[in-house]
């Protein structure tokens, strides 16, 4: 029990730290004046945009680990509550859908039956990542997203440029980030890393633990992951560094 604990805690501080940064950026962000004439704000918005596109990410981790118990393990009711928040302030998803289909892809990884996998026709980078989005995307959570934008623009007289900058631009290309780090990549087929056994149709991208963190918060380790779901994110550089947990 003193073990659950344990990790509940830090799993709560990891939560409430990417929720916090991503609730505070975005207001300072909506907030901030754009002058597009000057060459120094043009970059502060690139860097800001870049780095709203990680704690985006980051939003959907948070969610994904939710969805292993990895939140806090001692105490199921509040790990579900994070992570309904955070694929709500994701993008609007049903928390229990992706939940279901996340069953799905670890129980049938690369296959017909994964709903990650491709269509089984059209394999290149972008087709997939259309069927990827057809998958999980809703009308439900565009028209839940498109009435909050309004509502916030109305309200808060926020302008819309600041909304399509730092809100809806981050959240696409955090969408192409997590396609492509967490599933494109660990998922394409090989004949040198797949196999015929059903949890190991997945591979690692063999990246320095600092790329591994900025570029999906080390889910390119993502063999490690299949074969130890019950491990949180950022013990995964250790699994991969052949350390046992």
């Amino acid at each position: 029990m003193g073990l659950l604990y344990v990790r509940s805690v830090k799993g709560l501080i990891v939560a409430i730290t990417i929720l916090g940064l991503w609730l505070l950026t975005l207001s300072c962000l909506l907030g901030f004046s754009i002058q597009l004439d000057q060459p120094l704000i043009i970059l502060l918005i690139l860097l800001a945009i870049l780095w709203q596109t990680f704690l985006y990410t980051g939003l959907f981790i948070t969610a994904h680990e939710a969805m292993h118990g990895l939140v806090c393990p001692a105490h199921a009711k509040l790990n579900r509550l994070f992570g309904i928040l955070a694929i709500s302030l994701y993008a609007f998803f049903s928390y229990d859908q992706f939940l279901h289909k996340h069953c799905l892809h670890h129980r049938y990884p690369a296959s017909c039956l994964d709903p990650d996998f491709h269509n089984g026709e059209n394999t290149s980078l972008f087709a997939w990542y259309g069927h990827f989005l057809k998958g999980y995307g809703s009308w439900q959570s565009f028209l839940n997203t498109l009435s909050v934008v309004i509502l916030v623009n109305y309200i808060f007289h926020v302008s819309f440029l600041n909304i399509i900058l730092f809100w809806l631009i981050p959240l696409i290309l955090s969408s192409l980030q997590l396609f492509y780090f967490g599933t494109f990549l660990p998922h394409r087929p090989s004949v040198n890393s797949l196999t015929s056994e059903p949890l190991h149709q997945t591979n690692s991208t063999d990246l320095p633990v600092f790329l591994s963190f900025i570029t999906c918060y080390h889910f390119g380790y993502h063999r490690e992951h299949h074969e130890h779901p019950n491990v949180p994110w950022w013990q995964l550089p250790k699994l991969h560094s052949g350390y046992d947990i």
